[in-house]
């Protein structure tokens, strides 16, 4: 995933009217917002600096600088750590290669499993799911799936029920996207992930054009709904909890409000894969 940096960098000019920022907008420009000397003279580093920055060779690049350069393109709090992330990558000695996805440690399954009215699963940095609760197995079938399609972002892409799943798909699919943007940014050495947005970019063209929007998003809660074959159409309003001694894991819970039809055809859902099992 070389050139995360400087793709991203010119992605976030190209957002940027120059009257935005007191600039003069008149004259022919060849590319949509600001230039690059126009950056780096708001930023208060040298053309040549940022022309650097921008095509990654700038490892030793100070925090001010960066924070300039944010302030400039205007980066919101998760693009601003995701511009520190890709700017200065921390690298890792490459290890064997793992193909199998990691189990979670017993008391995380434990705490799903006591999670018996909310569907609960963990997710790696590449969402797949590790581990999940009876019920989520029930919403989503993950016991029923060869490990490899136990991946939330190749099912939306690659699978044919992927995108009958969610009415909403359009903003499901950018919000994945742009989680799993930021989970490459913190794991620019991982060949498995690589290997995965390879997969992705090759067949599905939806899934091409929103990587190269370059958009970054920490979907750590909101509400999705989501089309069940038996269940029907369920609003799951959701909250992604940070594994401590796991950063790169992150438990999901749908907690649909007590009482409401959701939660009453999740309940139903539950009982009834219960009794046929």
């Amino acid at each position: 995933m070389n050139g995360d940096l400087g793709d991203f960098l010119r992605s976030r000019r190209a957002r940027i009217r120059p009257e935005e920022v007191g600039l003069p907008s008149h004259g022919r420009r060849r590319v949509p917002g600001l230039r690059r000397e126009e950056v780096a003279q708001l930023a208060g580093v040298s053309v040549d600096y940022y022309i650097r920055l921008e095509q990654g060779r700038g490892p030793s690049v100070s925090e001010g600088v960066l924070d300039a350069v944010a302030r400039v393109l205007r980066l919101d709090e998760t693009e601003h750590a995701y511009l520190r992330t890709v700017a200065r990558p921390t690298r890792k000695k490459p290890g064997p290669r793992r193909e199998a996805a990691p189990r979670v440690r017993p008391g995380v399954q434990l705490l799903l499993d006591s999670m018996d009215r909310t569907p609960a699963f963990v997710l790696g940095p590449r969402m797949d799911v590790l581990a999940w609760n009876a019920l989520a197995d029930a919403l989503s079938g993950y016991s029923r799936m060869a490990p490899a399609r136990r991946n939330i972002v190749r099912q939306l892409f690659l699978e044919p029920e992927g995108r009958d799943l969610y009415p909403d798909f359009a903003a499901v699919a950018s919000q994945s996207v742009a989680h799993l943007r930021l989970n490459a940014g913190a794991h620019p050495d991982d060949p498995a992930l690589r290997d995965l947005v390879g997969e992705l970019s090759l067949k599905s063209e939806d899934f091409r054009r929103l990587w190269a929007d370059h958009q970054v998003k920490a979907c750590m809660y909101g509400v999705k709904r989501v089309r069940h074959p038996v269940a029907g159409l369920l609003t799951l309003p959701y909250e992604s909890l940070v594994l401590p001694e796991t950063p790169d894991r992150t438990l999901v819970a749908y907690t649909p409000e007590p009482g409401s039809e959701t939660a009453e055809r999740l309940a139903l859902l539950g009982s009834w894969t219960s009794t046929s099992a």
